[in-house]
């Protein structure tokens, strides 16, 4: 079960405006659940997208990048799971085309108004035909409080559905964020598998939408790992209905925009742990804070490297304060002027490093405590400057394993 997370209730997941969501079982694994949604989007809905870096991207991932490439808005988002459609060659391209068509014929909109989206397993050829089949099933049970059916129908290995509401207050104006995501193996920064649809009524512009989405995620779903391995599929897509009756909001010095970017970020955060906590196997909820370097670039590339050691990992599956395997990461990280004589590092409240070598009042009893707990934060001071980042991660137990190998069956 996840680290201290509960998933929201249907009722918790607040509509918003322009946005309705059906689910139905397309029964592409051996599953009778629902595995496939439909989205429907209002006229004038802006939609902009952050995909993942891996050079054998999926198909829907190409064909989601042509149509946003448009710049033009979207009436629809369909997304399957069970089958990632990468490594599908043309074949893949024409059926996640052939997606678009059906689920465009299904809300009277044009294939190039449609986002496709697929999870699941690689190298398998899509089964199209029972998208196709099952799209109209979604399309009748369309509605704006859909979000919770939406969230469990996009589910692989996760164990919960993940999703977040927020609301703000802008000009007497309500505005309404909801969020959905799916993801608890296969993440790593550069997208972090996941899935990830974040929508608001705000009348957020399609130019400012761009680079509100890329720092967004930048803050959120480039900031978890679980094992290092970047998908094929990952997507975060940010939707703005423009349902709100304020006007446009298209300036980065507009007054408005910091509050309702602060809760489309609330909602992001939320959701990007929420994947972390679920993590395949997952026992621990583990923050890394790195601090002190010369930029963000290289205390990242210190957070990353701790959080993607299988030995820091599997250490705090045990809880073994072995945390010279912590030392040798930070070592690690290809800070080639790296003062070690200079680098301090805490488990939660727990000096454990201090200028370079082991704290004089560090007990291994302290580190052991710390390393039982659920949530646990490890903080570095590089000594090297102001910047900072952070990364969020969990341990790597014999569950991750067991479920990594039995994934296909």
């Amino acid at each position: 079960m996840p680290v201290n997370y509960s998933p929201s209730t249907p009722e918790q997941l607040w509509p918003v405006p322009g946005v309705a969501l059906g689910t139905a079982p397309a029964r592409i694994k051996s599953w009778s659940r629902d595995d496939l949604l439909l989205v429907s989007l209002a006229p004038g809905t802006q939609a902009s997208g952050v995909f993942t870096r891996n050079q054998f991207c999926a198909a829907p991932v190409m064909v989601c990048r042509e149509h946003l490439a448009r710049r033009a808005p979207l009436r629809a988002l369909v997304v399957n799971a069970g089958n990632a459609n990468a490594g599908t060659g043309t074949r893949g391209l024409a059926d996640a085309r052939a997606t678009c068509t059906a689920a465009a014929a299904a809300l009277d909109c044009a294939p190039e108004e449609v986002l496709p989206f697929s999870t699941g397993v690689i190298m398998e050829p899509l089964p199209v035909d029972r998208i196709v089949e099952a799209l109209p099933a979604c399309r009748a049970v369309l509605s704006g409080a859909g979000w919770f059916a939406a969230a469990c129908a996009i589910m692989t290995t996760d164990t919960v559905p993940k999703g977040a509401s927020r609301r703000v207050e802008v000009d007497g104006v309500p505005i309404t964020v909801t969020g959905i995501a799916k993801g608890a193996g296969m993440i790593a920064p550069n997208m972090a598998t996941l899935l990830g649809f974040v929508a608001t009524d705000a009348p957020i512009g399609r130019a400012l939408l761009d680079g509100l989405a890329a720092e967004i995620a930048g803050a959120s779903f480039n900031r978890i790992t679980i094992d290092g391995d970047t998908s094929t599929n990952d997507s975060f897509v940010l939707l703005a209905t423009h349902r709100a009756p304020l006007s446009p909001i298209e300036r980065t010095d507009d007054p408005r925009l910091p509050a309702v970017k602060a809760v489309i970020s609330a909602v992001a955060v939320e959701l990007a742990q929420a994947i972390v906590r679920d993590g395949e196997g997952a026992t621990k909820f583990i923050s890394i804070l790195v601090e002190g370097g010369r930029n963000v670039a290289e205390c990242d590339r210190v957070a990353r490297t701790i959080a993607h050691s299988p030995l820091v990992k599997t250490a705090f599956f045990a809880s073994d304060p072995n945390l010279g395997r912590i030392v040798c990461a930070i070592g690690n990280a290809g800070i080639d002027d790296l003062d070690p004589a200079r680098v301090s590092f805490w488990l939660d409240d727990v000096a454990v490093v201090a200028g370079g070598s082991r704290a004089t009042s560090y007990r291994e009893e302290e580190g052991k405590r710390v390393m039982l707990k659920p949530e646990i934060t490890v903080r570095v001071a590089l000594g090297r400057g102001q910047a900072r980042a952070a990364v969020w991660t969990c341990d790597l137990s014999h569950q991750y394993v067991s479920i990594n190998a039995d994934y296909r069956s």
